[in-house]
């Protein structure tokens, strides 16, 4: 059950701090709670030379200004807090001799503010005239309880949180956290950045003197998931927003637990395995079991169930092996594990470029000076789990071990099915293939003991090329100035998504004045949108998820060699 409600914008009013030996005591306790709770946003001076900085802190969904908020600059010799309407003023020391204003101002110039209950993230911030606003996002939160069926709290009970992010376009589930609950049963998890969230509760054994009977029975409290659901899977998702608290309350049951002894064979003496536990043909976080290096075998306790276990040891001859087992009222005892090696998987380039390339080699300094020339020298290839629970990272192609080692070798890859993603700084990749399955498209198989077929990669320079204009880009407002980072003066963000059954790869540029021109683009069908701020959640391999921006930018198919000019209409923040 979820309800929602609506964050004060600041915290309760304290008495008024007066002097300047209040201001100091104030100023060091935000600064220890800053590294948790603390946003800091950018601004510039509007005007370097007036000797007085004048701004307000508002907050960036209700746009009223946050009263007591820390307002700082980057070197530290300025501070204060805002008033009951969210200002504050500097009086700027005066610029030391023999320095022009324009030295002093430059280390000076940039101002943070951060305030309890405000997210620590960098916003876009603008200087106009002589005031500055900035701007804080104030965090969202979760908050519930965790009962028995009986609606009584369990013993304290550990909770995990998963935030969905977007990588290479495609959503995966990361740990954002874990929290536990209080004697009562409640939790909390504070500090959340808006987006896609799913919570469950770790597996809890019973170890409660007055009811466990050491020669007994065990009982435990199996992981239970948003609205109750049996696996991560299926789990709700929960949605937050800057500035709202969310409830959640989630109920588990104590159920009977039983041993599990899982033998494992030619495992490597005196090694580690990483073992991962998961409903059967569902995966994701949730059960658990440990490896005993001494017995070597994989033990715990597991309720009632079928499971798939999943053995992976790493290093240079890693080892992996997968196992089902069903629970029934007993412990299991077996079957046994057997490790295999995982895949070792060639890499052939062919290379089908109609320029010559001048560029030569590339010499890696270190102890042993490495020169690398053909596909080594502008390739690269990752495999990326494609299972979107993964926590693991991606597996890189081996690096060379002296001058001449050309050979192109993805090593250690422990079953299951990843996405190959090759990037090049010549060309572009136009195909990439195991066998009969286009990579492109879809995923490799890794299975158990086998290698699949060498991965097969064509690479072409026959560049195409999208340029154009973007309408409906606001006019800068006098003396405006973007200084938040990279691209900060982008007046808009341009991407080039290809079509679900297009050879295209996805591209991004920004434009600073409304004309735009891609980078060098593979042949294929692209839809074109131009975005008023940058788009890192932008889901394009989904094309469910592109759907709703199936009218907003037009679809382009370029060949090689091929300019399209075209018009884009900006997409703003508040069509989204």
């Amino acid at each position: 059950m979820y309800s929602e409600r609506r964050l004060a914008n600041s915290l309760p009013t304290r008495s008024q701090i007066e002097g300047a030996r209040c201001l100091r005591i104030a100023l060091a306790a935000l600064a220890l709670i800053a590294p948790l709770c603390s946003t800091r946003v950018l601004a510039q001076v509007g005007n370097k030379n007036t000797g007085v900085v004048r701004g307000v802190v508002v907050n960036s969904v209700t746009h009223a200004p946050i009263a007591r908020a820390l307002v700082s600059s980057s070197d530290q010799r300025l501070a204060a807090l805002t008033d009951s309407e969210g200002r504050f003023e500097f009086k700027l020391p005066e610029t030391p001799a023999g320095d022009s204003p324009e030295n002093f101002a430059n280390v000076s110039t940039f101002f943070f503010a951060r305030k309890p209950g405000f997210l620590p993230q960098n916003g876009n911030a603008f200087a106009g005239g002589k005031d500055l606003t900035l701007t804080l996002v104030p965090e969202a939160v979760i908050v519930g309880k965790v009962t028995l069926s009986n609606s009584e709290a369990p013993d304290t009970i550990f909770l995990q949180i998963f935030r969905q992010q977007v990588q290479d376009g495609r959503a995966h589930w990361f740990a954002a956290g874990g929290t536990e609950t209080r004697s009562d049963g409640e939790f909390r998890f504070p500090e959340l950045r808006a987006g896609t969230y799913k919570v469950l509760t770790r597996e809890l054994l019973d170890r409660d003197p007055l009811s466990a009977d050491p020669q007994g029975q065990l009982y435990g409290y199996p992981p239970v998931y948003g609205q109750n659901s049996p696996d991560f899977g299926s789990a709700a998702t929960i949605q937050v927003f800057p500035g709202i608290t969310t409830a959640v309350n989630l109920s588990v049951a104590r159920k009977p637990y039983y041993s599990v002894h899982i033998p494992v064979i030619n495992a490597a003496p005196n090694t580690g395995l990483n073992v991962n536990v998961s409903v059967l043909g569902r995966g994701g976080p949730g059960y658990s079991l440990g490896y005993n290096n001494r017995e070597q075998a994989i033990e715990g306790m597991l309720p009632n169930g079928s499971y798939t276990l999943e053995a992976l040891g790493y290093g240079q001859n890693g080892l992996a092996g997968t196992s089902t087992i069903t629970v029934n009222g007993a412990a299991v005892r077996g079957p046994s594990l057997m490790l295999v090696p995982n895949a070792s998987i060639r890499v052939d380039v062919n290379e089908q470029f109609t320029s010559t390339d001048n560029s030569g080699s590339i010499t890696f300094n270190g102890p042993h000076a490495i020169t690398l020339k053909g596909p080594r020298r502008y390739l690269n290839v990752i495999l990326e789990p494609a299972d979107d629970t993964a926590q693991s990272g991606g597996i890189s192609l081996r690096s060379p071990t002296r001058t001449g080692d050309e050979a192109l070798v993805i090593e250690n890859a422990w079953p299951g099915r990843y996405w190959v993603r090759a990037t090049s700084s010549r060309g572009y990749v136009a195909s990439v293939r195991s066998g009969s399955v286009d990579l492109l498209h879809e995923p490799l198989v890794v299975a158990g003991g086998s290698a699949p077929p060498p991965i097969e990669i064509t690479m072409r320079d026959d560049t195409a090329e999208i340029d154009g204009t973007v309408e409906g880009i606001p006019a800068p407002s006098s003396g405006a100035r973007n200084v938040t980072g990279l691209n900060s003066r982008a007046a808009a963000f341009i991407y080039y998504i290809p079509t679900a059954d297009s050879s295209g790869q996805f591209a991004e540029s920004s434009s600073p004045d409304g004309t735009f021109s891609s980078p060098p683009l593979a042949p294929g069908a692209y839809r074109v949108l131009a975005f008023d701020h940058p788009q890192p959640e932008l889901e394009y391999r989904n094309p469910e998820a592109m759907e709703v921006y199936a009218g907003k930018g037009p679809t382009v198919r370029v060949a090689g060699g091929q300019n399209e000019h075209v018009r884009l209409q900006l997409i703003s923040s508040s069509e989204e």
